[in-house]
């Protein structure tokens, strides 16, 4: 009996383990991407489940030991800025976490990981698999069947959408994906500081050490194959007589406070003859990379060796209350790249440069910003010298486009991480941590959307993208004089991502910018472009060098009768004005370029009258049907329906039968395929429900 019994265990046992779940969206990937992708996907209602294959969430912010934030210090965008906050709470101020010189933002990894699964661990709709292992996809008519190895166990899963979030797109590749490795060639990408001749060199990665002062001698037993020379020039000592890389030589406390964290550690990740290492293990096997990121970590040791015993560090050693690892070390190294998709747009550095100058509109498809310069590390490779010179390259800030997340060639699949389609040197940029999170974030908007409105995610229309993420706290563009708290943030976010008024991008130093200037007039000259580029049918003129009050309104009442809007008076907008939250208002004087923006969003609101295609060409407009109900106007335009009068949190479209067929968590959503008698369920902010029938 107990023999049967023990049988049958076993019998229920592997059908439960091969018995397939299902699940809306699965990232692949607990990393910085990953993490804020399975949120935001489930956020929004998916079922979501992230698979990781260590023990902690959050990847080069973790798990990687890079717990020092880069860039977007004032450019808090979505999850990203969410996640700071709670670092602030964590400790007490953002003033606590400035203890390094490297950035602004220093924290413990483990503190790191710790608030990512709290994160995690409070949204319903998201499950996280732990020591799990990506194995094989297969591509399915209803999405894909992915099989894992969870704690030495198979699992499959079906899935409708897959979000590769792996570090180093190992996803993308089993899927068939395109991609690239190393620098392309100037002809290739335009770029000017591009390389004559194509090659597959990447950027030096980093096993990054957590050390602390024990205040007795930690000294290390001397590594294998140790050659001090390699870390001479690591900082002012009587061993540095040549410095190789030109680089500037700081002295043995600015090495040590320069990742100084939080409670007495100190972040190693030192890129002057330090601790960075040159490999390219991308397209290797599983065991090839293992290799290589051994002789990486013993690099390290070797570079801990040389501070302990030529530099005055002979008390400090690795955490031993960081990484639950029997080394000591982070779980992973610190990738800095990794295989680049082709994806359905290529972003690269004349995007941020010259954004408006380009053939493609990509700034009007953002969908994070970043803000650091383009940095790369390559002084660990032998011939560093005859590479282009890319520590620092000045760029202003910039939107990334959200087709750099969607694969050309294989559907239901996004890429997030540092595998997204953009050039060899602009990922020098887009590797950094808050666009990384931001990356992820889009990444599990456009799954959830993509799930919702039965479509794949290269269907999902980019404006119904961005909504969701500036409903989320998220960043369209990275203007600097609006902060996300200000009322009229998301009208500023949407008029700038139509083109109408743009903003101006610039260096300053060590700061990468782009302001919209606020309280600038308007130029008629720049506006009239603008509209041009927006609808150039669209004929206004006006003796105006810079737009009056008055002025406006004419131009208002002209554009509300073309695009068959509401009637704009001089009464309306004064009664409105306050209600706008704008003050002064008197005709004769100057408007401001912010009072513009408020008024053309409120009024004509272009942002969603236009739909933009992943290039950001604005679609030609389609036969336009409207009806209104109670105050309430729905327009049926192309494949898209839209809701205007009131603020949408929820619109489902079911057929006369009552069954459920899609639904969409703004004022718009993706009617292609639809004909017929529907009805609508509205629910406003407030959460009042309306009912309307609709013919489609």
């Amino acid at each position: 009996m107990n023999f049967k019994l023990y049988i049958l265990t076993i019998l229920v046992f592997a059908f439960a383990s091969c018995a397939a779940q299902r699940v809306d969206v699965l990232v692949i990937g607990g990393g910085a991407s990953g993490t804020t992708a399975g949120i935001q996907a489930s956020r929004m209602g998916a079922k979501t489940m992230i698979t990781e294959e260590t023990t902690w969430l959050g990847g080069m912010l973790t798990s990687a030991g890079v717990s020092a934030i880069d860039g977007n210090n004032k450019l808090p965008s979505g999850l990203f800025g969410e996640f700071r906050d709670k670092l602030v709470e964590h400790y007490g101020s953002a003033s606590a976490m400035q203890t390094g010189w490297v950035s602004s933002t220093l924290f413990e990894p483990s503190v790191g990981n710790n608030i990512l699964k709290n994160m995690t661990n409070a949204e319903k709709n998201l499950s996280v698999w732990y020591e799990t292992a990506f194995i094989s996809a297969e591509k399915m008519p209803d999405g894909w069947k992915v099989n894992l190895l969870k704690g030495g166990i198979s699992e499959t899963i079906l899935a409708k959408v897959l979000i590769d979030a792996t570090e180093l797109g190992d996803v993308a590749k089993y899927c068939g994906v395109k991609y690239d490795i190393g620098m392309e060639a100037r002809s290739e990408c335009g770029e000017d500081i591009a390389p004559e001749k194509a090659n597959n060199i990447v950027q030096d990665l980093t096993y990054v050490m957590i050390l602390k002062n024990y205040g007795v001698n930690k000294t290390i037993t001397k590594p294998i194959n140790y050659d001090a020379s390699l870390f001479s020039c690591s900082a002012q000592s009587a061993n540095c007589t040549q410095p190789k890389t030109g680089q500037t030589v700081w002295s043995t406390d600015k090495l040590i406070t320069y990742g100084k964290l939080p409670n007495g550690k100190y972040m190693i990740n030192w890129p002057i003859e330090g601790n960075d290492y040159y490999t390219n293990i991308i397209d290797m096997s599983s065991q090839g990379r293992k290799t290589e990121l051994e002789k990486a970590k013993q690099f390290s040791l070797c570079f801990l060796y040389y501070m302990q015993t030529q530099l005055g560090f002979s008390t400090y050693g690795l955490a031993d209350d960081e990484f639950p690892t029997t080394d000591k070390f982070p779980m992973i190294p610190y990738h800095r790249e990794s295989r680049r998709i082709h994806g359905l747009v290529r972003f690269n550095v004349n995007d941020v440069a010259k954004p408006f100058d380009q053939k493609e509109a990509l700034y009007r498809t953002g969908i994070a910003v970043g803000d650091y310069p383009i940095d790369h590390h390559h002084k660990r490779y032998t011939d560093w010298a005859n590479l282009p010179e890319l520590h620092f390259y000045p760029v202003p800030s910039y939107s990334l486009a959200l087709g750099t997340l969607i694969p050309k060639d294989v559907t239901g699949l996004i890429v997030a991480e540092k595998s997204i389609s953009v050039s060899n040197l602009m990922n020098g940029s887009t590797r950094l941590q808050p666009v990384v999170m931001q990356i992820g974030q889009a990444a599990g908007a456009l799954a959830a959307l993509s799930v919702q409105q039965q479509v794949d995610v290269a269907q999902v229309p980019v404006r119904d993208v961005q909504s969701t993420l500036l409903n989320a706290g998220g960043y369209l563009l990275p203007y600097l004089d609006v902060i996300k708290s200000n009322v009229h943030f998301k009208a500023l976010q949407r008029i700038g991502s139509t083109g109408i008024l743009k903003g101006v991008g610039k260096n300053v130093g060590w700061s990468n910018e782009t302001w919209f200037n606020i309280d600038n007039t308007v130029i008629v000259s720049e506006l009239k472009q603008g509209l041009s580029e927006f609808d150039s049918t669209f004929q206004w003129t006006t003796n105006e060098q810079e737009l009056s009050v008055s002025e406006s309104i004419r131009l208002l009442r002209e554009l509300a009768t073309y695009f068959k809007k509401d009637t704009v008076t001089v009464q309306k907008v004064q009664v409105d004005w306050g209600k706008m939250n704008l003050s002064n208002f008197d005709l004769k004087r100057k408007i401001t370029r912010k009072e513009l923006a408020v008024v053309l969003d409120n009024y004509i609101n272009p942002f969603t009258l236009r739909s933009v295609d992943i290039s950001g060409t604005i679609e030609k407009p389609s036969e336009v049907k409207e009806i209104k109900v109670d105050g309430i106007r729905i327009l049926t335009v192309g494949n898209q329906l839209r809701v205007e009068g009131i603020a949408v949190s929820d619109l489902k479209i079911y057929n006369e039968n009552g069954q459920f067929m899609k639904q969409s968590f703004n004022s718009t959503i993706n009617i292609n395929g639809f004909h017929g008698y529907y009805l609508l369920k509205i629910k406003d902010t407030q959460n009042a429900e309306r009912t309307i029938k609709v013919l489609i």
